[in-house]
C-alpha cells in the first residue's frame, strides 16, 4: 500500500513542531480546568454550599471517566503514531477503528454502571443525607454525557496524533465554551439550579463529541475502510496497556483525595485547626495546583505524537531532542508557578475568599501551599517521563514511573508521617514522594537514554 505523504513529525525542527501540537493542547486543557472552577462559582452563587458539595462529591465519577478515556484515547494514538512511524498504514488504521470501538462500548457501558449504582456510589464517595438528593440529581443527568465524554477526548488525541493539533483543541474548547454559556442561564434565568449545571454539562459535551466525530472524514495519514472498525480482543489489551499509566493516574489521584481528606478531618480535629480548615484549604491549593497540572498534561499530549513517531521511525536522536525540549518547557512553567506559590501564597488563597477564622485559614493555607507544592518542578518531570514510556511503546515502564510519585511513595507516606509529625505530616509526605520519584525516574530515563543512544549508532552503522 502507497504511503500518502511524508509526514512532518519525521522531519520539521523539534521546537517548531512542539509548539505546534503543544500549544492548541495547554490551551484546551487549561480552558477545561478554568471553566471547572467557574462551574462551581455560578452553582454556589444559586444554590449555596451544599450544592457544591454535591458536585464534589460526585467529582470521582468523572475522574474514573477520564481514566477510561485517557487509557483508551491515548493508548490508541500512541499506537498510531508508533504505526506512523513505521510507515504501517494498515496496521495505523486498525488501530484507530478499534479504539473508535472501544470508546462507544466502554462509554456506554460506564454509563449504565453510574444509572444502575448512582446512590451506593455516592455515599461510598462521602455524601452525606443533606446533600445526597443534590448529588443524585446532578450524576443522573451526567452519566448520559459520560458516553461523549469519552468519545470526544478519545477522538481529540487521534486528531492530534494524526497532525491536527488545532482541531483537537477546538473540539475540547467548543463544548467547555457552550457550558459556560449555558450555566448561568439553565441556572439562574430557568431556575433549575444543579440539575441546570448537569443539563448544560451534557449539552456542551455533546456539541464537542458531534465536532470531533467530523474528524473521521478528515482524517489524513491513513484511509479508515469500515472493515477497520470492528473490536478485536488482542487490539484492545494491547492498546489499554498503552494507555495504562495515563489512566492509573487519574485514579491514583483519586485515591490521593481520599487519603488527604480523611487525613486532614482526623489530624485536624486533634490540632488547633479544627478539621473544616485544613479541607477548604488544601482543596483550594489543588484546585490553583490542578492550573499547573492542565498546562503539563497539555505538554504530554503535544509531545506524545512526535516523540511516538519517531521512535517507530527509529529517529531516536529526535525523541531524545524533543523529551529534553518538553522538560526544559515543563521545568520554565513549574519553576515560575513555583515562585508564585512561594512568594505570594496568601494573594493566590484571598481570590477564593476565607470566610470565619480567616487568620486561622490564613496561616494553615500559606504552610500548605508552600510545603505541599516544594517540588513541584520534580513532580513535573515525573509525569513528562512516564508519558515518555508509553509513547516508545513501553508501557510497563510508563505505568510503573505513573504509580510512584501518588500510590507507591504519597500514599504511604501520608498515612505514616502524621503518626509522628500530627496534621504537618501530611503536607511534608509530597515533598518527600516527589524527590523520591525523582530518584526513581531519573534512574529509568538514563537507562533508556543510553539505550537509545545504542540503537542510533547502530542504525548509523548499518
Amino acid at each position: 500500500m502507497e504511503y500518502k505523504k511524508e509526514n512532518p513529525l519525521g522531519y520539521q525542527k523539534i521546537p517548531k513542531l512542539l509548539a505546534g501540537f503543544a500549544v492548541p493542547s495547554i490551551i484546551a486543557m487549561v480552558i477545561s480546568s478554568l471553566y471547572n472552577i467557574v462551574d462551581q462559582i455560578f452553582i454556589g452563587q444559586k444554590v449555596g454550599y451544599l450544592g457544591n458539595a454535591a458536585t464534589n462529591v460526585a467529582f470521582p465519577l468523572t475522574t474514573i471517566c477520564m481514566a477510561i478515556t485517557l487509557t483508551i484515547g491515548i493508548g490508541t494514538a500512541a499506537r498510531y503514531s508508533l504505526y506512523l512511524g513505521q510507515k504501517n498504514e494498515k496496521d495505523a488504521a486498525g488501530a484507530v477503528g478499534n479504539g473508535l470501538c472501544m470508546m462507544f462500548l466502554f462509554g456506554f457501558i460506564y454509563m449504565i454502571f453510574i444509572l444502575l449504582f448512582n446512590k451506593p456510589l455516592l455515599i461510598a464517595f462521602g455524601a452525606t443525607d443533606s446533600i445526597l438528593d443534590y448529588a443524585i440529581q446532578y450524576t443522573g443527568i451526567t452519566a448520559f454525557g459520560m458516553p461523549l465524554l469519552v468519545i470526544m477526548n478519545g477522538l481529540s488525541n487521534i486528531a492530534r496524533a494524526d497532525g491536527s493539533p488545532l482541531y483537537s483543541m477546538t473540539s475540547m474548547v467548543i463544548g467547555a465554551v457552550v457550558n459556560t454559556i449555558l450555566d448561568p442561564v439553565f441556572i439562574f434565568v430557568f431556575g433549575m439550579g444543579v440539575a441546570g449545571a448537569a443539563i448544560a454539562t451534557v449539552i456542551g459535551q455533546l456539541f464537542s463529541c458531534a465536532y470531533a466525530l467530523l474528524y473521521l472524514r478528515k482524517i489524513k495519514r491513513i484511509t479508515l475502510k469500515k472493515t477497520d472498525i470492528r473490536l478485536h480482543p488482542k487490539q484492545m489489551l494491547i492498546t489499554a496497556s498503552m494507555g495504562m499509566s495515563n489512566g492509573l493516574t487519574q485514579i491514583s489521584i483519586t485515591l490521593v483525595q481520599i487519603v488527604i481528606n480523611r487525613s486532614l478531618v482526623h489530624y485536624g480535629t486533634l490540632s488547633h485547626y479544627g478539621p473544616d480548615i485544613p479541607l477548604a484549604a488544601s482543596g483550594i491549593v489543588m484546585k490553583v495546583n490542578a492550573i499547573v497540572l492542565a498546562v503539563i498534561i497539555g505538554l504530554i499530549q503535544g509531545m506524545q505524537p512526535i516523540i511516538g513517531f519517531n521512535y517507530g521511525a527509529k529517529k531516536y536522536d529526535r525523541v531524545k531532542q524533543t523529551y529534553n525540549l518538553s522538560i526544559i518547557c515543563e521545568l520554565a512553567i513549574t519553576v515560575a508557578a513555583f515562585a508564585v506559590f512561594q512568594i505570594f501564597p496568601g494573594e493566590v488563597l484571598s481570590v477564593f475568599g476565607s470566610g470565619e477564622n480567616a487568620e486561622l485559614y490564613y496561616e494553615f493555607g500559606i504552610f500548605f501551599m508552600r510545603t505541599f507544592l516544594f517540588f513541584l518542578p520534580l513532580a513535573g518531570i515525573q509525569m513528562i517521563s512516564s508519558n515518555m514510556f508509553s509513547a516508545i511503546g513501553k508501557p510497563l515502564k510508563g505505568t510503573i514511573l505513573s504509580l510512584t510519585r501518588q500510590v507507591f511513595f504519597l500514599i504511604p507516606l501520608m498515612l505514616i508521617f502524621p503518626l509522628f509529625m500530627g496534621i504537618n505530616g501530611v503536607m511534608y509526605a509530597a515533598p518527600v514522594s516527589d524527590m523520591m520519584s525523582f530518584i526513581t525516574v531519573l534512574i529509568f530515563v538514563i537507562i533508556e537514554m543510553r539505550e537509545m543512544t545504542r540503537l542510533s549508532k547502530n542504525n548509523t552503522n548499518e
